[in-house]
């Protein structure tokens, strides 16, 4: 299937985006190493999150080039990068067809006055067209197992 340009919106999409599907799970690791593992080592995500088969840093930092198991492949650009609170990308070319536009963020929030604890929080929004949103909807299962299974992987992979 051939790339295509998205929609390029910005990080308040987070917020109104027609598709927003949220996910939290508490983890034992400081904020601050969960955010090395999300925005400063790229490259290891397939070692974490099961569903991406490969990362890599693009522009200098200021984008990502991500490839999925299953052959989907998104060209991001970095939104926000701010340690240790929060990790957010947009996807500017992908192969995925439907989408319109995707932003995900993930927010990171110390747990119990800083007791080595961190509420992870992913914010996955899109936009397409009825049907596209529709099936992400439904596939809301299935992206929290995917989600959860991540976290528990990126808690030790963090040092939790």
């Amino acid at each position: 299937m051939a790339a295509r340009r998205l929609r390029p919106v910005g990080l308040d999409f987070v917020a109104h985006a027609p598709v927003r599907l949220v996910f939290a799970q508490e983890v034992a690791a400081e904020p601050g190493a969960v955010y090395r593992v999300l925005a400063e080592d790229v490259a290891g995500w397939p070692d974490w999150f099961p569903g991406v088969r490969s990362a890599r840093v693009v522009d200098d930092g200021a984008g990502r080039d991500v490839r999925l198991v299953g052959g989907t492949r998104f060209r991001e650009r970095v939104l926000a990068a701010k340690a240790p609170e929060v990790y957010a990308y947009r996807v500017d070319v992908t192969n995925l067809p439907g989408v319109r536009a995707l932003v995900e963020e993930w927010r990171l929030t110390p747990v119990g006055g800083g007791a080595g604890r961190t509420r992870v929080r992913w914010t996955f929004t899109a936009d397409g067209p009825a049907p596209f949103r529709g099936v992400l909807r439904l596939a809301r299962g299935g992206l929290g197992r995917a989600f959860r299974d991540a976290v528990r992987a990126l808690e030790v992979r963090a040092g939790g």
